[in-house]
């Protein structure tokens, strides 16, 4: 508080003014990410994701026995054994460590198409949505081509000619997830390219490098990344679907597509032992299904 003189000399107190908080703004991606933590079943999605990728990925640490080690004496021991806590496959392989493990391969698996074909649809999208006439007609008339295709029918048919292996998998899903990531890149962009920031960028001279680099890069990005985190979920499916199918990972490497073949014969003697490599697919899928519908709604800007 500071004393000043009024107009007829007597001294007055000024009471100075309360300073108001500036509070930072938190931007779009802090917006989002603060709606995401607000959603209960997105969230709970995420750290059974979590949760499944440690165990993965800390395997070595946490499994009990040998993946590759079997007893025939033992085998198809049910759920709650003392020695097998989830049982033994048909070679007497811990049930417990062979999940474990097969997470790696199926987590790979069924992660990298999707980002390989994430920044391969993303640049293709954006540049025959940016550049149009011929360019934009060419690249789409590719993508058709391949939306003739079932996405099942496809890797299958990619995988039978490539042979059986995990990078062969891997190439065949990328190709099939290439083409729907450029359709929701390029109908994307070309939504961006008419509007006025962008033609303002125009106007002032830059080059088209520099305004998709910096106007319709960072738009067109978030919508893609959200289509992308949905097809997760659909590459496990695909990439276990062709392991059971002999295309993807060979024996005696454990999978979860592959352990459900090598356990279908196991089906009518120990059914729920059969059954674990199914639901751990149907998990994974599943919270990654609910975890892309979750980022979906907090990407949504309400006006």
């Amino acid at each position: 508080m500071t004393v000043q003189t009024s107009l007829t000399g007597d001294p007055v107190a000024a009471v100075a003014a309360p300073e108001i908080p500036v509070v930072a703004s938190r931007g779009y991606w802090g917006s989002v990410l603060r709606r995401l933590a607000r959603d209960p079943v997105a969230m709970a999605a995420g750290f059974v994701i979590l949760a499944i990728v440690l165990a993965a990925i800390f395997a070595p640490l946490i499994a009990p026995m040998d993946p590759f080690k079997g007893s025939m004496v033992r085998r198809l021991r049910h759920v709650g054994d003392a020695t097998y806590w989830l049982g033994s496959d048909e070679l007497g392989r811990d049930m417990l460590t062979r999940l474990l493990y097969a997470g790696r391969l199926s987590l790979f698996m069924g992660v990298l198409p999707v980002v390989i074909a994430f920044f391969v649809g993303s640049a293709l999208g954006i540049l025959a949505g940016y550049a149009g006439g011929w360019v934009n007609t060419l690249i789409m008339r590719v993508v058709d081509v391949f939306f003739a295709f079932p996405s099942v029918l496809l890797a299958i048919a990619l995988s039978g000619a490539l042979g059986a292996g995990i990078l062969n998998s891997i190439v065949s899903l990328t190709v099939v997830f290439v083409p729907q990531i450029t359709r929701v890149a390029e109908s994307v962009t070309v939504q961006i390219r008419n509007r006025d920031y962008v033609e303002a960028a125009r106007v002032s001279g830059a080059n088209p490098f520099t305004v998709v680099r910096v106007q319709v890069l960072g738009n067109v990005l978030g919508p893609v990344f959200v289509y992308a985190t949905s097809l997760i979920s659909v590459s496990m499916i695909l990439a276990s679907g062709l392991s059971f199918l002999g295309l993807g990972v060979k024996p005696p490497d454990p999978e979860w597509g592959l352990m459900l073949n090598t356990l279908r014969t196991a089906i009518y003697v120990n059914p729920v032992v059969a059954a674990l490599p199914g639901v751990m697919i149907f998990i994974t899928s599943i919270s990654f299904n609910l975890l892309s519908d979750g980022l979906r709604s907090a990407m949504e800007v309400r006006q």
